[in-house]
């Protein structure tokens, strides 16, 4: 209880009062070839010693403003000679990997402002990726905690960044880009993301202002670094939603590594919480792969592959949903008839080459090619009633519907198809010296897209005996009163069949630069983007050769204060070039002339390092500014987007980001995060309106203690609120008439972990000798049993002439048990 009251101050106080002394502290954590802690281990200087605990984790105080060396022992394991030189309150991190046939000696000149902190980078460690419960446990399910991202739905890994929406983020794994299926329109059918978690090595995260060398999105970049094995082993992970088994091979000579992973998901679970009821089948199963070549010591080759395969089985049943007031309960009754069948076939292989040409040169080249096979059939049809709910306390029929004022039907098909095929090609150059503070980094890449795609999506709905004609028709009606002679026409009626090629042409250079004024050092990065495309296809015009410059700078400025300070400033223009979902509007048309959306991006930032209860703590503050032209305005229908297509708006989006992290308690990491966001668009001069994810506050809680008594038993707190988002608008509907916002997203995930045995825990019972780890874990979605909504259903009531926003509900309180085994 200490720690957690310890942890809501220094949450509310946000500053502590650094270190005065004239020192500096090392930690880090110390691993053998096959990446498990030792523990034991003797580090040591001239004037201090300590000795790793059973994490592997040590802290040691040394002098700061001198060459001091880091001496690592262990009988087990060869010496670790490490040279530093740090500065006063540096909280330098050393992890090192020590192994059993050679001694280790280098010497590390260390200024505290690192590449990433320079960049604005937040950086996840894989531990806390891989322990931190939530309904879609992985990368994306961190990420949500972070200031500046938001997601209101638990059952997707898409997030959107500081007003942007999902398709503006961009998502690299060992350099090459990623992309995700098209047709998703539900996260409960998304399955699996991309990243394998179990895979990975590094994860880095920045949520604007970053780099030239970053493609060409609007909001966010997440690049992620898969791990190269050191040596055989196995991991095998099991819950009630799926499992995942991973195997690492080293050949004998170490020139050849491969790590592959297979995983299988299944949201029954999940989704049998929410109101509707459902016989729901999914089968999400995907084969991941890294295969590493050292052909020598100059040229690397490697091959990363995935095969996905998502089978979506929908049959609702039922649905009751009660919303209204105290004194005027009303409930949405909706029963079903017909099924929903979803195919989803993903493809994906790259090939990446990286050759040292000189110690002063490397070259990359990198070739990729995503292939998707989707397919979206249902029909069904849901016959609804708008009833009056019983709120008399005691009686037999307290909370049922009593009195049924309106009733009616709808009747939704789709028989929505689509095949994309995108190749890659790219080469990269980094040139960098040691005896310069210059480095230049440049690329070129080229894209082919050739998606095929038939859309057939048609919905009809009949309220108390009349069939509503489509709005698009702009035909009045008054029925009852009036009977209704038009044309009968389903309510939206959307077929379009598209054969898109669309290539592209882009590059990139950027220069770096490390230099100091008096005392202070500074970090500049200057670089520009350039992008040309053109879109031509069966049944479409050809459209015009698009071409846009996109020009960003950095810079960083670190005072020689006795507070480690760091302040940062980025900016520049951004571009984001239409993809195929932006370049189809809601008639399902392709509209091949779409500019590229453009962003002048401004982020001011401070970093600033201290230390609290002797341990360090870091506190980035943030705030951005970002003006939009040629804004392509779209709606979103729980992860679905549908674009105008047609460049009408302009839009702004500004607000402030904070994260304060550290060791609340020692050896482990934890971190509150607040943001606040304001963003409107103003479409063909009609005024300012919300844009559909203008979220505007945001607290983010990511807490890991464990039971000092009982250090085999760990706990884990992931905590999100979200102020509520705009709730959307019916079908056709003018948005500058619906207004009305979601009410507040509020989730908490808890997760209990008890360690039977790992590499510093020993054990004398027979079954656990095969294996190096057992882990059993049990985990509590929606802790407090909240009910967050994603979307409104808008149901039409005739005889009333009302209509009505009801809201679509998420999950509620989920309850699961998890395996982990490490061989």
């Amino acid at each position: 209880m200490k720690r957690i009251i310890d942890f809501i101050a220094i949450c509310i106080l946000f500053i502590g009062f650094g270190a005065y002394a004239q020192t500096a502290r090392v930690k880090g954590i110390l691993l053998d070839e096959s990446n498990k802690p030792i523990a034991k281990a003797s580090v040591k200087t001239n004037t201090a010693s300590v000795i790793s605990n059973e994490n592997g984790f040590f802290q040691i105080t040394v002098p700061a403003n001198q060459k001091i060396t880091i001496e690592i022992t262990h009988v087990s394991y060869k010496k670790v000679a490490t040279v530093l030189s740090l500065k006063p309150n540096e909280d330098y991190e050393l992890n090192v990997v020590l192994n059993q046939r050679a001694e280790q000696l280098g010497e590390v000149v260390v200024s505290k402002g690192g590449r990433k902190r320079v960049e604005g980078i937040t950086t996840i460690a894989p531990e806390v990726i891989r322990t931190i419960p939530g309904a879609n446990a992985g990368v994306e399910n961190i990420l949500k905690t972070l200031p500046g991202v938001y997601s209101n739905n638990e059952l997707s890994t898409q997030y959107a960044v500081r007003g942007g929406n999902y398709d503006e983020n961009l998502v690299y794994v060992n350099e090459i880009e990623v992309y995700r299926p098209f047709l998703i329109r539900s996260g409960q059918q998304e399955g699996l993301s991309f990243t394998n978690t179990e895979m990975v090595q590094n994860v880095d995260f920045s949520a604007g202002g970053f780099q030239a060398k970053y493609g060409d999105k609007l909001s966010s970049v997440l690049d992620i670094t898969y791990r190269r094995p050191t040596k055989f082993q196995a991991a095998f992970d099991a819950s009630l939603l799926g499992g995942s088994a991973t195997v690492d091979l080293v050949s004998k000579n170490q020139k050849w590594t491969n790590i592959t992973g297979v995983r299988y998901r299944d949201n029954s679970l999940l989704v049998k919480s929410q109101e509707t009821e459902t016989n729901f089948r999914p089968t999400f199963v995907d084969v991941q792969t890294l295969i590493n070549f050292d052909a020598s010591t100059k040229w690397q080759w490697s091959f990363l592959g995935n095969i996905s395969q998502n089978r979506y089985n929908y049959q609702p049943i039922s649905r009751q949903t009660n919303f209204g007031t105290i004194d005027n309960p009303i409930a949405l009754q909706v029963f079903y008839n017909g099924q929903e069948k979803d195919r989803y076939l993903t493809l994906f292989g790259a090939l990446k080459s990286v050759y040292q040409v000189s110690d002063d040169f490397k070259l990359k080249f990198i070739g990729s090619a995503y292939h998707t096979q989707e397919q979206e059939h249902f029909d069904i049809q849901a016959q609804y009633a708008l009833g009056e709910v019983d709120s008399n306390i005691g009686s037999e029929t307290f909370g049922d519907v009593v009195y049924s004022r309106g009733v009616g039907s709808q009747l939704s098909h789709a028989r929505n198809n689509l095949d994309a095929l995108i190749f890659n090609g790219e080469v990269k150059g980094f040139h960098s010296s040691k005896t310069s503070e210059h480095q230049v980094e440049w690329g070129l890449k080229f894209t082919k897209e050739d998606i095929r795609d038939r859309i057939v999506e048609w919905e009809a709905i009949d309220s108390a005996g009349f069939s509503l004609p489509a709005p698009i028709l702009d035909i009045p009606h008054d029925q009852p009163y009036t009977p209704y002679t038009g044309p009968l026409a389903p309510y939206q009626n959307v077929r379009a069949t598209n054969f898109v090629q669309i290539n592209r042409f882009s590059g990139y250079a950027q220069w770096n630069y490390r230099g100091e004024i008096g005392t202070a050092e500074y970090w500049v990065n200057a670089g520009v983007r350039a992008h040309q495309w053109q879109v031509s296809g069966d049944n479409i015009t050809t459209g015009d050769s698009q071409f846009v410059i996109s020009p960003r700078v950095q810079f960083a400025i670190k005072p020689a204060w006795v507070m480690d300070m760091l302040f940062r400033l980025s900016g520049g223009v951004y571009h984001q070039p239409p993809f195929y979902r932006e370049l189809r509007d809601a008639d399902g048309v392709v509209q091949p002339n779409v500019k590229a959306q453009q962003s002048v991006h401004i982020v001011l930032g401070n970093d600033y390092s201290f230390k609290m209860w002797g341990r360090p703590f870091k506190l980035i503050s943030e705030a951005y500014y970002k003006n939009l032209s040629d804004v392509n305005t779209y709606t979103i229908d729980n992860v679905r987007i549908r674009y105008s297509a047609n460049n009408d708006a302009t839009a702004y989006v500004y607000g402030a980001d904070f994260r304060l992290n550290g060791e609340f308690v020692p050896g482990t990491e934890s971190w509150f995060s607040f943001g606040y966001l304001k963003t409107e668009e103003n479409q063909d001069g009609r005024g300012y309106i919300a844009r559909p994810t203008d979220q505007r506050l945001k607290f983010g809680l990511l807490f890991q203690d464990y039971m000092p008594n009982i250090p085999n038993l760990k706990m884990y707190l992931n905590v999100v609120y979200n102020t509520g988002l705009p709730g959307g608008s019916p079908s056709y509907a003018d948005p500058y008439d619906y207004q009305l916002r979601l009410k507040d997203y509020r989730r908490a995930d808890a997760g209990f972990s008890y360690v039977f045995k790992d590499t510093t825990i020993k054990s004398t019972k027979n079954w656990l000798k095969p294996f190096q780890e057992v882990a059993l874990g049990f985990e509590i979605f929606n802790l407090f049993n909240n009910q967050n909504a994603i979307t409104n259903t808008w149901v039409r009531d005739v005889y009333t002439k009302s209509q009505y926003g009801i809201p679509n509900y998420m999950t509620t309180r989920t309850f699961n048990l998890k395996l982990n085994v490490r061989l």
